[in-house]
């Protein structure tokens, strides 16, 4: 398999600048407060669409942003306690930045990876160069060893495909402050997809990257089938341990963006598909490579997240995609043997959670429609499709149709559903997903971000003709209000003192 490793080798600014060995010494061993200043210059740039991603693991964070001028430029980091009145320390530590030619716009797209960050610390950093910095932007490490974590999962804030940037903008910096707001301690933002509407317009990109909390929160991201056909994808999010082999990374040479990675978090494993790759053998060179990060590094993983775009129990309009009937076939069954715990996905825009599916059949015949609790047991995988998180674009859910899926037909305790979901929602309302992990159990909720109110761009732009709970009959929730929240025990139901011990150490689970 081959691996990306970001900044890792030589690039454009390393051999540019003759610092060397200025660059060895802020590499994998380098330690805050101890580092060295660059002595680097650039000639004046201007810096945008500045993004915080995620790293190898938890001690990374990846930046990425585009700039006017091809010059050397670096991440200069420094704890925030030691930044006074906005004036970094002599000491602060520098990582060269990769910057390449920007082939979407003209200029330059940049990233470097800040490496050997320290947990329960506060970091402040910016881009660029001596005289010509960006604005400081910071971040917040957690505890690295616990058995709790918080992430956030939004499916297709998809910015432009209600016609109006602007307002798909605004419903998207909303749902980010709603949700940051109820979860300040989430450590990570992880994507479903679908960024913005059409691959390589970049007022779509600057609105979709306008908020501060994404220099704020890492950004694990996956690329939708509206991020392809253009470099922007990847100009604007570099991501680690990627492999761009011809089988994960469709399109020609000049304009293909994706690839498949993995990183890992505390204890848990997440990879991440294309899974816009997916003709001329492509599932199955997808399952091979997440059989072979599982293989070398699920061991000491107590969960395994997957994560890709194409919602194979598809809720909505997308249920019975040509594609997604191959895919259907080609996972459930290989991600069950390989322990996959929870897998996120998007391109439906609506939500849907599945029941324990294992070897691509309910695993229990008597789980009941939106079960509270669960156990997953082994084998056993929940699959969620995450709604819209900008309001740009809602898709209704949809009967079952075995004219167009034998396979794929309704559930017998709930014939209105699909038999793979627990449950199937939509309501015309931005939510979002939130993820605890506490020890051996996952708690997965899905929550309202906005009601039928402004920002909600299809609702405003009258492309939706009701709004609210039960298919438009109801006033809508309010914000913060759960949609459906399961318990999903992953150690065959049996709750452990690490259950235990998990629950006690957290005052904020929900």
């Amino acid at each position: 398999m081959k691996l990306d490793k970001g900044t890792q080798g030589p690039g454009l600014v390393l051999r540019r600048v003759a610092m060397t060995a200025t660059a060895a010494a802020l590499s994998a061993t380098a330690v805050f407060g101890g580092g060295l200043a660059t002595a680097a210059h650039a000639d004046s740039a201007t810096l945008t669409g500045i993004v915080l991603g995620v790293g190898a693991d938890e001690t990374q964070r990846v930046v990425s942003w585009y700039s006017s001028a091809g010059t050397a430029q670096v991440v200069q980091v420094a704890p925030t306690s030691k930044v006074v009145d906005g004036r970094f320390p002599a000491n602060a530590v520098t990582f060269p930045a990769t910057v390449t030619a920007n082939v979407v716009n003209g200029g330059y797209n940049a990233h470097a990876t800040i490496d050997s960050l320290k947990q329960n610390t506060a970091y402040s950093y910016r881009v660029g160069a001596e005289g010509n910095w960006s604005p400081a932007y910071s971040f917040t490490t957690q505890d690295f060893n616990g058995n709790n974590l918080d992430f956030l999962f939004f499916g297709d804030p998809q910015i432009g495909s209600s016609g109006n940037v602007a307002k798909d903008g605004a419903g998207w910096e909303d749902t980010l402050n709603v949700a940051l707001a109820a979860n300040p301690k989430a450590e990570l933002l992880v994507s479903g997809g679908d960024q913005v509407e059409s691959a390589n317009t970049e007022t779509q990109w600057n609105a979709f990257l306008a908020s501060d909390k994404l220099r704020q929160y890492p950004w694990a991201a996956t690329i939708g089938n509206h991020d392809v056909g253009g470099k922007a994808y990847e100009q604007h999010f570099w991501t680690p341990n990627t492999d761009r082999s011809a089988p994960y990374y469709n399109g020609s040479a000049t304009t293909r963006s994706g690839g498949d990675y993995w990183f890992t978090y505390k204890n848990i494993l997440f990879i991440d598909i294309n899974s816009n790759a997916y003709a001329s053998g492509s599932d199955a060179a997808h399952i091979a490579y997440i059989t072979d990060v599982v293989n070398k590094h699920g061991a000491g993983a107590k969960h395994t997240v997957l994560i890709y775009h194409h919602a194979i129990y598809s809720p909505a309009s997308h249920a019975n995609d040509g594609d997604n009937k191959v895919r259907r076939q080609d996972f459930p069954t290989a991600f069950s043997k390989l322990g996959v715990d929870l897998v996120l996905q998007g391109h439906d825009h609506s939500y849907s959670r599945s029941y324990v599916i294992k070897n691509g059949q309910k695993a229990n015949k008597d789980e009941q429609p939106g079960a509270t609790e669960v156990s997953k047991g082994p084998g056993g995988v929940i699959y969620v499709t995450a709604n819209s998180a900008s309001g740009s674009k809602y898709y209704d859910l949809t009967a079952p149709d075995t004219t167009k899926d034998p396979n794929y037909g309704p559930d017998p305790l709930n014939p209105k559903s699909h038999w793979a979901n627990s449950v199937e929602n939509q309501e015309h309302v931005r939510t979002y997903v939130r993820v605890q992990v506490r020890g051996n159990k996952l708690v997965v909720e899905n929550l309202r971000s906005g009601t039928c109110a402004a920002p909600n761009a299809a609702v405003e732009l009258g492309q939706e003709s009701w709004c609210g709970p039960d298919s438009g009959v109801g006033a809508a929730q309010p914000v913060g209000s759960t949609v459906d929240k399961v318990v999903i025990h992953t150690n065959e139901g049996k709750a452990g003192e690490e259950d235990k011990q998990a629950a006690s150490e957290s005052d904020w689970l929900q």
